[in-house]
């Protein structure tokens, strides 16, 4: 008799235990859904979205803000000129112009650098207008299977999974190339490999919490990206009166430049 109600208990922890146990296991999935939809949001953020607002930006302002800055550059250089020879004339030394020029050379060099980015930058915008642009059932089936490999490859969603592998189709992604990746797809196949949880109620609370962290961290990285450039222009780039508004003050500071730069090189002369 005493056998028999050791076995009943143990029946009712099973009835206590599993519907507990399936409940965790169900919200888990929910989570991992959820967390790939996010990862998704936010690579798309990243890669798709900020990529598109700042080669249009870059294509809208890219030359008259480059001719500012340029123009920012030359007055500054000219401006640390004018102090270095004055402090050789105050030193009564002879003035070098060329040795002069060096260390400005030197001391702007950062300055020039900028300058070869922005280059760049603008180069980047024209290959990105001139490239194809894919259709909308292509860009579609591009988030599917993009979505399907953060799933099974994401280390977040997967500790285990091939990190090498998934950075191919990040980068496939960010490039829009959609047959790279179709074929990370074909060599991922249909299996899931996402890592089990475990079998105990602690583990899977553990795995719970883990993933509810990362859902928040996730959901602050995108409310951060939105708070910066280039996204913030995209509201502006939007609106043709803000736009011209943006434009009008780039040109007005590209003036005070060079009225800076005219008055300055003829105190040097």
């Amino acid at each position: 008799m005493a056998l028999w109600g050791m076995e009943q208990i143990e029946m009712a922890d099973d009835i206590i235990i599993f519907p507990e146990f399936d409940k965790i296991k169900n919200e888990i999935e929910r989570l991992r859904i959820e967390l790939s939809m996010l990862l998704l949001e936010r690579d798309e953020l990243q890669f798709v979205i900020c990529r598109n607002i700042e080669a249009k930006y870059t294509l809208e302002f890219g030359s008259i803000e480059y001719r500012a800055y340029e123009a920012q550059c030359t007055a500054l250089r000219l401006k640390r000129k004018i102090e270095l020879i004055q402090a050789k004339r105050n030193r009564q030394e002879p003035v070098s112009i060329v040795a002069i020029e060096e260390i400005l050379d030197q001391e702007f060099a950062s300055y020039q650098k900028q300058l070869d980015e922005r280059i760049s930058k603008m180069n980047e915008a024209l290959q990105w207008k001139e490239s194809d642009v894919l259709s909308e059932s292509d860009s579609k089936e591009l988030k599917m299977l993009y979505r399907k490999l953060v799933k099974i490859l994401h280390s977040d969603m997967n500790p285990d999974a091939q990190r090498e592998l998934f950075e191919h189709a990040v980068t496939a992604y960010k490039n829009g190339d959609l047959a790279t990746v179709r074929m990370i797809d074909a060599m991922v196949g249909s299996e899931t490999l996402v890592k089990q949880s475990g079998d105990t109620i602690e583990q899977l609370n553990e795995e719970k919490r883990r993933l509810q962290n990362l859902l928040k961290k996730i959901q602050e990285s995108i409310d951060q990206i939105k708070t910066r450039y280039p996204y913030t222009m995209k509201e502006m780039l939007e609106n043709e009166e803000k736009t011209e508004q943006l434009r009008q003050q780039y040109e007005e500071i590209l003036g005070q430049y060079e009225e800076r730069i005219f008055f300055d090189t003829i105190k040097i002369e």
